[in-house]
């Protein structure tokens, strides 16, 4: 097992450094700095079934925090992300999912490694919640096979491979259609196609996250249905914050 493990590191991290785009990726956080201190990684209770399946790609979980903190800038929890005084966030990492068949997913796989503080710091720019990174590696990590070390490096390399549009400006167009977001992230990332990009939309048709699709081998593929999200022409707004 251990051996399998070592060598799944080392393709996992071959096909991420092929597919990383040069230093010209921009980065999400308008502003942010890592904290002066580690944080203390809470402990994560499991609170679904552990289903154990073979990987059949992944998922990056991409969450737009103004609409996030819409509704919880003032909780203590989400300060990081929400306040404006430790940072400005357009996308966050929500989590790196290893995707089953079809519409299901693994999770939850047994693990005796935690995350330390000193690995959550590293990754405050990019997932600015303790709690979250924790969770993530316990639900969704523990499932691919690799050391906790190993799927943040996995995750920072596809998350700084990104360029990104103005999301700024791509708010304030009349009639936006989730086809438009998906083309100006096309066009920002031309090894993107319009199908390999899933958007989640809540019930009064804000964007909350973009869901990247990506094959075993990392490489972008067109996502299945219920990752894919609002067909082309269906309006979407983008909160951008107070």
């Amino acid at each position: 097992m251990v051996r399998r493990k070592a060598r799944l590191s080392a393709a996992l991290l071959l096909a991420f450094a092929g597919a990383a785009l040069p230093a010209a990726a921009l980065a999400q956080a308008y502003q942010c700095s890592l904290p002066a201190a580690p944080s203390a990684v809470p402990a994560i209770e499991q609170d679904g079934p552990t289903r154990l399946m073979p990987v059949s790609g992944y998922t990056l979980a991409l969450s737009w925090s103004p609409e996030f903190c819409r509704t919880r800038g003032d909780s203590p929890r989400h300060a990081r992300q929400c306040s404006g005084r430790e940072g400005r966030f357009g996308f966050i990492v929500h989590g790196l999912w290893p995707n089953g068949r079809g519409e299901s997913w693994p999770q939850w796989c047994p693990t005796r490694i935690d995350l330390n503080p000193a690995m959550v710091r590293r990754n405050m720019c990019m997932t600015p919640d303790t709690r979250l990174l924790a969770r993530q590696w316990a639900k969704h990590g523990s499932c691919m096979g690799v050391q906790p070390q190993t799927w943040l490096r996995v995750t920072r390399v596809l998350w700084n491979s990104l360029r990104w549009p103005d999301f700024d400006r791509l708010s304030r167009r009349d009639d936006l259609t989730a086809g438009d977001i998906r083309t100006a992230f096309t066009e920002a990332n031309p090894h993107w196609e319009v199908e390999h990009i899933g958007l989640r939309v809540n019930s009064r048709g804000w964007l909350q996250e973009m869901r990247l699709c990506y094959a075993r081998d990392f490489k972008p593929m067109r996502c299945t249905p219920g990752r894919f999200g609002p067909a082309g022409d269906e309006e979407v707004k983008i909160w951008r914050g107070l």
